[in-house]
C-alpha cells in the first residue's frame, strides 16, 4: 500500500507547489514588484496580456487582413472549448480589452456578447474564465494578495480566527499604502519608471480598512510597524470552483433573489461576537462582485436580471464600486462580461427604463459561422474518426451536415447570378471561374444580418447523435444524417413558421445534389486513377498542345512520321471541363504558360499540379474506361471474375485515396453505379 502512495506522490512537483504557495513580508513583496512590476496589473490588463501571450497570427481573407488569436483555438487537451470561424468578432473583443487595458474607457463598460442561441457566447466566457485561472498559476500571470496576522493580542478578531484575518476580497497589497501618499511612495521606490507602469487605484475593503485604522491608532500612526508586524503577503491563485477571482451570476426566480447575491450579506453568527450588524468584520464579502475581484465576473443571460440588480451592475461597471448593505462604497477591479440572446436584447431596446444599461454596454455580435470548413471542425471535435467506438464515419458525412447548417444561415445572393451553394463555396475560399475576392467582399457587404439567423450547431450535433443511435450500422454516412435532419425539422421547437421549415427542407435537397456530385467525382477519379495511363494521356495532350501553339507538327509514336496536332484528342479532353471551341486557344496558351512558369522555377510539369487539367484528364480517362467496368454489374449479383477484379481495384483506391472503409466504399460505388446505370452521367 505504501509503495502505491509513494508512486502517486512522486508525480507531485514540489518546486511548483512552493512557488504557487509563496508567502512573505510586505518588504519581500516590494522587491517582487521592483523585479516584476506586472504583478500589479489590473484585471483588464491581465486578461488582455493572457490572450496575447498565447500567440497570434495574421492572414488575408478576401483581401482583408485578419488576426487569429491562438488563445481561442484551444486545440490542446481535446480542444473542447475551441472557437472556430469567429476571428472577426474575437478581434473586436480583443480590441475592446486592449482599449480597456490602456484605460481609454471600455474598462468602465459591461462587455456584452450578443448573438443567436448556440453561437459560442458561453464558450468564449468559459475560455476566458478557465484561461485567467490557468494564467494566475503561471510565472507570467502571478498576482498577490495579503492577510492580517499576529492579531491575537489586539482584540480585533475573535479567538476562533487564530489571530489571522485574510483580505476577504483578495486585494492588491499595495492598497495598504494610504492613497494620499501612494503615488509618491511608488515613485520613490523607482517602481514608476519601469516597462510596466505601476498604478494602484482604490481603497481597502471595509473590513480591512477597519483593522488598518485600529492598528494605526495602536501604533500611533507608525505605518511601517503596522505592515512589518501584521501583514503577510501571499500568492493568489484564481479559481472558479473555490470562488476566488472568478464569479458567475445566473438569474433565478425573481421572488427569491436579492442584491446580496451580488454584494454580500451580514453573517448573523458573527454579530454575536462583534456586537453589531454594521461591524464590517461581521459581514460576508461573498457576493459575486466581491469574490470576482481581481478577475472576471460572468453574467449569464444578463438582460433577464431584475431592474434592482441593474443599479449594482451599473455602479460596478461605471465607478468600479459596489455598495454592500450598511457599508460604504467598496472598490472592485474586475472584468464584467455578460451574454444574451437576441430575443432578450430586442426587449432591452424596447424598454426605456434600461437606457442607462444600454449606454454602459459595449455590444459585440457573436454570429453563427458562415465558413464551411470551420463549421465542419466543430463536428469533427465530437464525431471525428477515432472519437466513436466501433463506428466509422464515412467521408463527407460531417462536411455535408455542416454544409446544410451553413446554408440555413446564408442570405440569398442579390447579385452576380449566383446559386446559394456557390456563395457557400466562395465564402469557404474556393475558386469559381468568373468570380473574384472582390465578389466575396461585395457579397458580404450586401447582407443585412447574415449569421444571426439559421440553425445552430447544437441541432446538427443532436441529429448526428440520433443517426448514430437509430442506424444499427457499422458506418455512419451522409444519407443517414440528411434523413435524420429532415425528421428533426418537423419537430424543431425554434422554427416558428411553415415557410421557414420548407426553406430548410429544400436546402436538404440542395445538399443531397452536391453530395452526389462529390461522390460521382470521387468514383470517377478512382476508376481513372491508373497512374501510368493518365500520365501517358497527359504527355500526349501536352505534346499536341505545344505543337498547336508553336504551329509545329507532332511525331507519331508508332509510325515515327510527323503529323498535324490531334485536334480530336485535344477537344475530347477540353470538352470535359466545358472549354468552348471559341476559348480553346486561350486554354491551350494558359497551359503552356503554366508549364513555362514552372520551368523558370526549375520545376518539372506534372499533370496533377494544374487543377483544371487534372479534372479534364480524369474525366476523359473515366469516359474511356467506364464501359469496361459495366456499372450495371456492380449493382447486380452476377459478376464475372475480371469485372470483379476491376471493381475491387476501384474500391481499394476509394479506401486508399479518399478515406473510405470497406462498407462505405461498397455503398458509394453501388449508389454511383445506380446513377450511371440509369444513364444519369451529367
Amino acid at each position: 500500500m505504501g509503495q502505491m502512495i509513494d508512486s502517486i506522490a512522486a508525480l507531485q512537483d514540489y518546486d511548483q507547489y512552493r512557488d504557487l504557495h509563496w508567502e512573505g513580508s510586505f518588504e519581500a513583496y516590494l522587491e517582487i514588484v521592483r523585479e516584476r512590476p506586472e504583478v500589479t496589473r489590473n484585471a483588464f490588463q491581465r486578461v488582455y496580456d493572457m490572450i496575447i501571450a498565447a500567440g497570434q497570427e495574421e492572414y488575408l481573407d478576401n483581401k482583408k487582413r485578419l488576426t487569429r488569436y491562438h488563445f481561442f483555438r484551444d486545440d490542446t487537451g481535446g480542444g473542447h472549448d475551441a472557437v472556430y470561424g469567429l476571428d472577426i468578432p474575437l478581434m473586436r473583443l480583443v480590441h475592446v480589452l486592449r482599449a480597456a487595458a490602456e484605460g481609454y474607457g471600455p474598462e468602465r463598460r459591461v462587455i456584452l456578447l450578443h448573438g443567436p442561441v448556440g453561437s459560442s457566447k458561453s464558450t468564449i466566457a468559459r475560455l476566458l474564465k478557465k484561461g485567467i485561472e490557468d494564467y494566475s498559476r503561471s510565472p507570467e500571470g502571478a498576482l498577490y494578495t495579503y492577510e492580517w496576522c499576529n492579531l491575537e493580542s489586539t482584540g480585533l478578531v475573535m479567538g476562533s480566527e487564530g489571530g489571522v484575518f485574510a483580505s476577504p476580497m483578495h486585494e492588491e497589497p499595495l492598497r495598504l499604502i494610504p492613497p494620499e501618499w501612494r503615488e509618491k511612495a511608488i515613485k520613490g521606490l523607482n517602481l514608476g519608471n519601469t516597462r510596466h507602469k505601476v498604478v494602484v487605484d482604490g481603497d481597502l475593503n471595509p473590513a480591512c480598512r477597519f483593522i488598518f485604522k485600529s492598528l494605526m491608532e495602536r501604533y500611533k500612526g507608525d505605518w511601517s510597524k503596522l505592515v512589518a508586524n501584521h501583514i503577510k503577503v501571499r500568492r493568489l491563485l484564481l479559481s472558479e470552483k473555490d470562488r476566488v477571482g472568478i464569479g458567475t451570476f445566473q438569474p433565478k426566480d425573481e421572488k427569491n433573489q436579492d442584491s446580496t447575491e451580488l454584494t454580500g450579506d451580514v453573517n448573523y453568527r458573527k454579530i454575536a461576537e462583534y456586537g453589531s450588524d454594521s461591524d464590517p468584520r461581521a459581514f460576508n464579502f461573498d457576493g459575486e462582485f466581491n469574490i470576482a475581484n481581481r478577475g472576471i465576473v460572468e453574467f449569464v443571460e444578463v438582460l433577464k436580471l431584475d431592474v434592482a440588480f441593474l443599479y449594482d451592475l451599473l455602479g460596478a461597471s461605471q465607478e468600479h464600486r459596489i455598495k454592500p448593505k450598511k457599508f460604504a462604497q467598496t472598490d472592485i477591479d474586475e472584468v464584467i462580461l455578460g451574454h444574451t440572446n437576441e430575443a432578450e436584447y430586442k426587449k432591452l431596446l424596447a424598454n426605456e427604463f434600461m437606457e442607462a444599461l444600454r449606454d454602459r454596454t459595449i455590444k459585440i455580435d457573436i454570429p453563427y459561422i458562415t465558413r464551411l470548413s470551420e463549421e465542419t471542425r466543430i463536428y469533427a471535435k465530437s464525431f471525428g474518426q477515432g472519437k466513436l467506438k466501433g463506428k466509422h464515419v464515412a467521408p463527407h458525412t460531417l462536411e455535408i451536415a455542416a454544409m446544410w447548417a451553413v446554408l440555413t444561415r446564408l442570405e440569398d445572393p442579390k447579385k452576380h447570378n449566383l446559386a446559394i451553394i456557390q456563395k457557400l463555396k466562395l465564402y469557404d475560399g474556393r475558386m469559381i471561374p468568373g468570380y473574384t475576392q472582390d465578389t466575396v467582399k461585395e457579397l458580404r457587404k450586401d447582407t443585412r444580418r447574415e449569421g444571426m439567423d439559421g440553425i445552430s450547431p447544437r441541432f446538427v450535433q443532436d441529429m448526428l447523435s440520433n443517426a448514430l443511435v437509430r442506424y444499427d450500422e457499422p458506418t455512419l454516412n451522409p444519407f443517414m444524417v440528411m434523413n435524420e435532419i429532415e425528421r428533426g425539422l418537423k419537430a424543431h421547437s425554434l422554427i416558428t413558421n411553415d415557410e421557414q421549415r420548407k426553406k430548410y427542407t429544400d436546402l436538404i435537397a440542395v445538399v443531397r445534389r452536391e453530395y452526389e456530385e462529390i461522390i460521382k467525382n470521387e468514383v470517377q477519379r478512382a476508376i481513372s486513377a491508373d497512374e501510368s495511363e493518365i500520365t501517358k494521356l497527359a504527355a500526349n495532350y501536352v505534346d499536341n498542345v505545344r505543337a498547336y501553339t508553336l504551329k509545329e507538327k507532332v511525331k507519331n509514336r508508332f509510325t515515327g512520321r510527323d503529323e498535324e496536332p490531334d485536334e480530336r484528342l485535344m477537344r475530347s479532353i477540353e470538352e470535359k471541363i466545358d472549354v468552348a471551341e471559341s476559348r480553346k486557344d486561350d486554354f491551350r496558351r494558359e497551359i503552356m504558360n503554366f508549364i513555362g512558369a514552372l520551368a523558370l522555377e526549375g520545376k518539372k510539369f506534372q499533370w496533377s499540379t494544374n487543377d483544371r487539367l487534372r479534372r479534364a484528364l480524369e474525366l476523359k480517362l473515366f469516359e474511356d474506361k467506364k464501359d469496361t467496368i459495366k456499372f450495371t454489374s456492380v449493382v447486380s449479383n452476377v459478376v464475372d471474375r475480371e469485372t470483379q477484379e476491376k471493381i475491387d481495384a476501384v474500391k481499394t483506391r476509394l479506401m486508399r485515396d479518399f478515406g473510405y472503409d470497406e462498407i462505405s466504399a461498397q455503398n458509394v460505388l453501388e449508389y454511383v453505379s445506380s446513377i450511371f446505370a440509369r444513364g444519369d452521367l451529367k
